[in-house]
């Protein structure tokens, strides 16, 4: 559960904006359990700008060829310190921080023939050229055929910890998927001196019989390409989360992606400043089913500048608490225009309507068919907190029409893409 600042500052975000996220963060989410703040790609880049990619960039690199925070929009990087200042900085609020780093060897330190830390190699000598990153025109690339290649992944490594970096985002890893660079990576990270979570993405076209080897390398992965504020997006994750949440544990996180909640675009890859395209009962079906199917968390949004209201879906700690502590996190139903999921801890059972039509309806639902049993003693709107009728059936009952005799009914109402979360 964390921040990233790619949804709201693309390539550009700075030092002082990362901070007032992870600020607002540890005095307003930390007790809620966010805790993880994340500068997105590209922060060695000088020349960065929204909207896009720079073509040979002038990527900031030490003499073995490993990328630096840029000292401009990263002051406390200047004089070779990296990103320890900063990540000091993080830890001292409570806070752990990420930073996002691509596959690969940047390709001017190809072009210079840098040498290999820890090696006998040379960049251009561990480099694959023909393995480039289709979308990010910096990269290719390495050969782990090569004597070298491993070192330098065990380089950059052991640069990260020492700065005190707790989380790593690995980009395009999965998409065509890439075995060897994960090992390679995995492998560099399991050999540092600090204990680092590894995210890889984007996870286009990702295809469950990689489980195995993903459980084995990553804590966790994205299952879908970049989700943005869009209902298409969020609605086309429904499909992938119910072939994935099952396979949710901790031998491995399936991420359905960032939440692009509150004041996104502000100098993103895509859009203008604006405070999400999603509908209020949009941006809760979308944390209601994160939370449903246990997929990590980050928000995309720039935490100081975002609406009370965006905030708030954050701060429910009844919600949070199946994120935290729910199995059989499953979907049950998925006809026409209605999606159910459900999920438990002891007795305790939890159940999810989503109504994915352009329109509002209302509909009686027969408790068993929630997933709460025939006939639930009491059963919350998780939400809004508050009590949810719930009425026998006979045969006279007008309820009675999807509801069978013996059980029990509750009527709900359900805004356009809006959805209700059920304990029972």
């Amino acid at each position: 559960m964390g921040w990233n600042s790619w949804d709201c500052y693309g390539t550009t975000v700075t030092e002082a904006e990362v901070l007032a996220n992870a600020e607002f963060m540890a005095a307003h989410l930390l007790r809620h359990g966010w805790d993880t703040i994340v500068v997105d790609i590209d922060w060695a880049d000088p020349t960065a700008r929204a909207h896009g990619y720079n073509e040979s960039a002038p990527l900031v690199l030490d003499e073995y060829g490993r990328v630096q925070p840029d000292p401009v929009r990263f002051p406390s990087a200047a004089g070779g310190a990296g990103f320890g200042p900063l990540a000091e900085h993080i830890h001292v609020l409570g806070l752990k921080f990420g930073i996002h780093i691509m596959r690969g060897i940047p390709r001017i330190a190809v072009d210079r023939d840098l040498p290999v830390r820890g090696a006998v190699a040379t960049a251009a000598g561990i480099a694959d050229p023909a393995n480039a990153c289709e979308w990010n025109p910096h990269y290719v690339g390495l050969d782990h055929r090569a004597p070298g290649a491993a070192a330098y992944y065990r380089s950059i490594a052991e640069q990260y910890a020492r700065w005190g970096v707790d989380f790593i985002k690995a980009d395009d890893m999965l998409w065509p998927y890439q075995a060897a660079e994960i090992e390679a990576l995995a492998a560099a990270i399991e050999a540092a001196q600090r204990q680092i979570a590894l995210s890889l993405s984007p996870g286009r076209d990702l295809s469950a019989a990689h489980l195995e080897h993903l459980r084995a390398h990553a804590t966790m992965w994205r299952i879908c390409d970049d989700l943005w504020d869009r209902w298409d997006d969020v609605e086309a994750n429904f499909a992938r989360l119910a072939r994935w949440a099952p396979l949710a544990g901790p031998d491995g996180w399936p991420d359905a992606d960032m939440l692009p909640l509150g004041r996104i675009g502000i100098r993103a890859e895509r859009g203008e400043p604006r405070e999400g395209a999603l509908t209020l009962a949009e941006r809760r079906t979308l944390v209601t089913l994160w939370v449903m199917a246990r997929s990590p968390l980050m928000i995309g949004g720039d935490l100081p500048t975002s609406a009370p209201e965006t905030i708030a879906l954050f701060t429910n700690d009844e919600v949070l608490e199946i994120l935290r502590d729910s199995t059989g996190n499953r979907e049950l139903l998925r006809e026409r225009d209605l999606v159910i999921w459900a999920a438990e801890r002891g007795d305790t059972r939890w159940a999810a309507v989503f109504n994915t039509a352009d329109h509002a309806r209302e509909v009686p639902f027969d408790t068993r068919s929630l997933g709460l049993g025939p006939a639930p003693a009491a059963v919350m709107d998780v939400w809004v907190a508050a009590s949810v009728p719930v009425h026998a059936v006979n045969e006279q009952s007008d309820a009675a029409r999807s509801v069978a005799p013996g059980s029990s009914v509750v009527r709900i109402s359900l805004e356009p893409h809006g959805c209700v979360l059920l304990r029972a």
